[in-house]
């Protein structure tokens, strides 16, 4: 990234700062300002995740920790059509997608979303109204070929179980990226 794309960068996430406070009580701007620019590497992520459309802003975790996460109204449209990650995709017989939401978070230098994390998400607005995220699975589920998503549906927020090879059009992925 060039100095104006950071300088701009940066603008367009106190701008989103700003207008969403109910994500972040208590959490100054200038403080996360000053976390991203002195670890580069955070910064060159965020870019990432707002580049394929992430909306990214912070979040308070439920473990108190502070994380840049996908605020996109739906799940980011340039992180959709993946399974769940590497072995779902190259264990499909055909029409295997591209990537996985695994391999491609950890291109991107996040996680996937806990279903902690993505219930604190969606206690600060209504997201996935109409497309569903993948979820960080527990290790037990996804030895059994399975893997979870979530989404929101008629003002509830649903956990569910697909298998992992499964792709589908409304189904990507958010990242968080603690600070």
């Amino acid at each position: 990234m060039t100095a104006a794309e950071r300088r701009a960068l940066l603008q367009q996430l106190e701008t989103r700062f700003l207008a969403h406070a109910v994500r972040h009580p208590g959490v100054a701007w200038t403080d996360v300002q000053t976390l991203l620019t002195r670890r580069p590497s955070l910064l060159e992520t965020v870019h990432r995740m707002e580049s394929s459309g992430g909306e990214p802003d912070v979040l308070v975790l439920p473990d108190g920790a502070l994380a840049m996460v996908d605020c996109s109204a739906e799940s980011p449209a340039g992180r959709r059509s993946l399974c769940y990650d590497e072995a779902a995709r190259t264990g499909r017989k055909e029409a295997a997608p591209a990537s996985s939401a695994a391999e491609m978070a950890a291109d991107m230098g996040v996680a996937l979303m806990t279903e902690e994390e993505y219930h604190a998400l969606q206690q600060v607005g209504a997201f996935d109204r109409k497309t569903s995220s993948w979820l960080a699975t527990p290790a037990p589920l996804r030895a059994l070929g399975g893997a979870l998503f979530g989404d929101r549906r008629y003002d509830r927020v649903f956990i569910y179980h697909n298998g992992a090879p499964s792709y589908y059009a409304v189904r990507g992925f958010r990242g968080v990226l603690r600070l």
